[in-house]
């Protein structure tokens, strides 16, 4: 997922990042934007990746016993103790909301349930077709916008919408029918 969020938003560093206890994260954000110090010319040269200035990651863990939550513990893994916390939120409600909508719209996401997948190719295939539909062909409340015309208060909008990639909502015909181009490597 790090690899995939570095190819298609930023390579150069890691974007702010708010997770559960899981410590698979703040590691794979390491692995996939660490630098390695230079080497000073003494010794072995470094090879553990180092994190870098202005890396933002905060770990929000809930504590429960007998399905009650007791407590909840912040740990700012990279970046400033200070400011981290303020710009993220001390909660998870965004990546869980994220989650919920995921297992509602894809039955293969959804705890003990029959609906899973055999191969792996076909859960991949499953949660891409449920981005396109999140992001293309459904329209958000939150994204919605004024209306300039007489008939509608608001204007529906999808993500894509508003992340200027598309003039209007997709139809599932429009998704089906879209041919990707598979990227290829010329030698």
């Amino acid at each position: 997922m790090m690899l995939q969020i570095k190819n298609r938003c930023n390579p150069i560093e890691p974007p702010a990042i708010s997770s559960d206890g899981n410590d698979s994260y703040p590691e794979a954000m390491l692995e996939t934007w660490g630098k390695s110090p230079e080497y000073a010319g003494r010794g072995r040269p470094p090879t553990r990746k180092q994190p870098q200035p202005g890396w933002r990651c905060l770990q929000v863990t809930k504590h429960r016993s007998g399905g009650r939550l007791i407590r909840i513990t912040h740990r700012v893994v990279y970046g400033d103790p200070n400011e981290v916390p303020s710009f993220l939120g001390l909660n998870t409600a965004y990546v869980e909301r994220t989650n919920l909508t995921s297992r509602q719209m894809n039955g293969r996401m959804v705890r003990k349930t029959l609906s899973f997948s055999k191969e792996e190719e076909m859960l991949k295939a499953s949660c891409a077709l449920e981005d396109m539909v999140y992001n293309y062909g459904r329209p958000l409340k939150s994204l919605r916008e004024e209306s300039n015309s007489d008939q509608r208060q608001w204007d529906p909008r999808s993500p894509a919408m508003a992340a200027g990639i598309t003039d209007h909502i997709w139809t599932i015909d429009e998704m089906m029918m879209l041919l990707v181009v598979p990227e290829s490597i010329n030698a």
